[in-house]
């Protein structure tokens, strides 16, 4: 064989089986998918939209991605692939995004008390970095919105004595239980962590910290994260993106912190987001807590939160509807922004028709 064809066949040899697609400046598409596994995802994502009563299923984008390529994407109402989007509680699981590379910095450890970084938390000495990105920091919260607006800690916290300084708010509060021990949902927790983010990286970086870290690496350009008067991130609820850099955050998680060539969250950071905390006590249709993001695991014997997608799914998901679904074994990432006011979107629905429409779509 002549040296020159030799060399060709080696290196033909050492190239991946499969090369990865990543996003530059825009993301890689793939083929169109269309059939009627699709007409029916459409139907239940996107029926006549009721902008009198805001009733039923409202769905503002949905957008797929598929071995790191667009696939598909449509929108709604008011929002397009150009708006920056409110999160709600997505913010949650970008802050537990941020913390990763920090973490990977080696600025602090999970076991860390969380007072070493935020003083005011003294009152409560026993609580961890670990134990707040699993929502079980013994805090007494009440994480009601419309239907119980007076009792609601969170209201009082974004709108109303608590909004100038969350994190102090939320550390003024009392303890019903003991740090790590039980889970309870609470927007407080989040922006605790937001707060001790400031002394972890610096008062001087951290205000471009989201932006330097995580946002600039991936090439997501939309993001807008809203401050409290102290300057703290509003980690729990008021992130902006738009769905395409959203879905980057999501490839990002689906690939175990790798970004093209880099490692930029440590595997092990990873693992942590997607291990149930070990403290939760299912509760039926409910999906299960990990490092803040939400795991379709079945816990105490009991059957998985979305029985037609697959175990190894989690999420980031918020308010009214907001959603970033990752399913590593299916190569996909689905964002769905909505405004939903009635209740009536069901995961498990959506994720089995996009299941049906694009994990068993053909390619040509």
């Amino acid at each position: 064989m002549p040296k020159g064809l030799f060399l060709f066949f080696m290196l033909l040899l050492s190239l991946p089986a499969h090369a990865e697609d990543w996003p530059t400046e825009q993301w890689p598409t793939g083929p169109a998918i269309t059939g009627p596994a699709l007409q029916a995802l459409e139907a239940y994502a996107f029926p006549p939209r009721d902008d009198t009563t805001r009733r039923g299923i409202r769905s503002d984008a949905l957008l797929v991605i598929r071995d790191g390529q667009l696939i598909y994407e449509r929108y709604a109402g008011p929002t397009n692939a150009q708006t920056p989007h409110l999160t709600w509680s997505i913010s949650k699981s970008l802050m537990a995004t941020v913390l990763g590379v920090a973490y990977g910095d080696g600025r602090f450890r999970l076991e860390d008390p969380v007072a070493k970084f935020y003083p005011p938390l003294e009152k409560h000495p026993d609580l961890t970095m670990a134990d707040l990105l699993h929502w079980a920091s013994g805090i007494d919260w009440q994480e009601d919105y419309e239907y119980a607006p007076l009792k609601s800690s969170v209201v009082a916290m974004l709108y109303t004595r608590g909004h100038s300084d969350m994190a102090a708010f939320t550390a003024d509060h009392h303890s019903y239980a003991a740090a790590g021990q039980a889970f309870r949902y609470s927007s407080g927790d989040t922006n605790l962590l937001s707060a001790a983010l400031k002394n972890i990286v610096g008062a001087e970086r951290y205000p471009n910290y989201p932006w330097s870290a995580l946002f600039e690496p991936l090439g997501i350009r939309s993001a807008v994260w809203e401050t409290d008067a102290t300057g703290t991130f509003v980690a729990s609820s008021y992130a902006y993106l738009t769905a395409r850099d959203l879905a980057r955050i999501g490839l990002l998680m689906a690939r175990d912190g790798r970004w093209g060539d880099k490692q930029l969250l440590p595997k092990d950071w990873v693992v942590f987001n997607r291990e149930p905390f070990i403290g939760y006590r299912a509760n039926q249709d409910e999906a299960v807590p990990g490092g803040h993001w939400w795991l379709n695991r079945a816990t105490g014997g009991g059957a998985r939160p979305w029985p037609d997608a697959p175990a190894d799914t989690f999420a980031a998901l918020g308010h009214w509807g907001q959603a970033m679904y990752v399913i590593p074994g299916a190569n996909l990432v689905i964002v769905r922004y909505g405004d939903d006011r009635d209740g009536s979107y069901r995961h498990n629905e959506l994720l089995r028709l996009a299941l049906e429409a694009f994990a068993g779509s053909e390619q040509p």
